[in-house]
């Protein structure tokens, strides 16, 4: 029974970062229901989507409505990623949904937040994180910024900074005994995720340009190198003791550490160091050792490494690998649920467990009326 266990969350279907935040609610034991349109097929090798109940629903049915607002009058959280106003549009914004359940968590997920300029304008990860500067600083000095995935708009200032949210308002109603509207806006998390940045900068350590700093790659001791083999390594000795026990394995002479002006030549020096040996070869000569040098691994090979595996951090589910939920709770751990099914009604246990009516009661009820 994870520490959510009893929290009921309605998911109105969305992409990306609304899902990701819902699979961890999920895990952590939240009863999630997902309202996803007629129609849509299962998607079992979608991690994103585990752990749900799927509800097919069309919001523009009138019948369909009913039932997603019957749920959201049951629900303690309700999750949307819809541009601004669409969810009002269709009777199903935070005043109506609050008017009828006040204690009611009503999160929004969106890239530009509710309101401002770019509001109703689309946008992906790679358009959040550069209007926040984060983009501009990753990638190699004089070439272009290199997108992070979407790992750090997306999940990182978006989902992450939901379910904080989302929590954190769960946690309040326990003494105010009221719900509240979670505006999580990718544009602000990801602004929030800078704050080291922004304060080194404020404090004159960081240039506002890519692969000169200190953790943007232009530390020689903070970065990727080859291996002989084509593969990669990466090292991150920032102290001065775990410096140290890099060089020793290394076997080579190097200048200072904190002499900047010679980082080129002690970058050059390093790199044609480990050129002389394969990723893993190199893997062994560091083991044990606090030199701070770990293999840069593919997602297929990262199941398989020894800590990784030791930990169960990706696990394998419906021949899928998939991570494990997380973080973990000593006394009311998470658990990654069940793979993705076929939408469709509500069955018997789900409408038990959220307060509705039987079917077949409803069909009676409808006939009387």
């Amino acid at each position: 029974m994870g520490p959510l266990d009893g929290i009921k969350v309605l998911e109105l279907a969305g992409i990306g970062p609304g899902p990701f935040a819902c699979m961890l609610l999920a895990d952590l034991g939240a009863d999630v229901v997902r309202v996803t349109r007629p129609g849509t097929p299962a998607a079992p090798l979608d991690t994103l989507l585990r752990g749900r109940t799927e509800l097919a629903a069309d919001l523009k049915d009138d019948g369909d409505r009913a039932t997603v607002r019957e749920l959201a009058d049951r629900a303690d959280v309700l999750v949307e990623g819809f541009r601004p106003g669409v969810t009002e549009r269709l009777g199903l914004g935070p005043d109506d949904c609050l008017a009828r359940n006040p204690r009611l968590v009503y999160a929004r997920m969106t890239g530009w937040g509710q309101d401002g300029p770019l509001a109703q304008r689309a946008g992906h990860d790679i358009n959040y994180l550069s209007l926040t500067g984060g983009l501009h600083a990753i990638g190699e000095p004089g070439r272009r910024p290199v997108p992070p995935l979407n790992l750090v708009a997306d999940f990182g200032g978006g989902s992450l900074y939901l379910v904080m949210g989302v929590l954190a308002a769960l946690l309040e109603r326990q003494t105010s005994g009221q719900g509240q509207v979670v505006d999580a806006a990718m544009v602000d998390g990801a602004s929030s995720l800078l704050a080291m940045a922004q304060s080194f900068r404020a404090m004159g350590v960081w240039a506002d340009e890519r692969g000169v700093n200190l953790l943007d790659g232009g530390a020689p001791f903070y970065r990727t190198y080859a291996c002989g083999d084509g593969r990669y390594v990466a090292v991150g000795c920032l102290e001065p003791q775990f410096f140290a026990a890099f060089v020793a394995g290394l076997g080579v002479e190097l200048p200072p550490q904190g002499d900047r002006d010679r980082w080129p030549e002690m970058t050059e020096a390093i790199a044609a160091a480990l050129l002389t040996r394969s990723r893993d070869a190199w893997g062994e000569v560091f083991a044990g050792t606090d030199a701070c040098v770990t293999p840069v691994l593919g997602l297929a090979e990262a199941p398989h490494d020894p800590h990784l595996a030791a930990r169960g951090s990706q696990v394998e589910q419906a021949g899928a690998v998939v991570p494990a939920a997380a973080p973990r709770l000593s006394r009311t751990p998470g658990v990654a649920g069940a793979p993705s099914r076929a939408a469709g009604p509500l069955d018997a246990a789900t409408r038990a467990r959220w307060g509705l009516p039987d079917q077949e009661v409803r069909r009676a009820a409808t006939r009387r009326a």
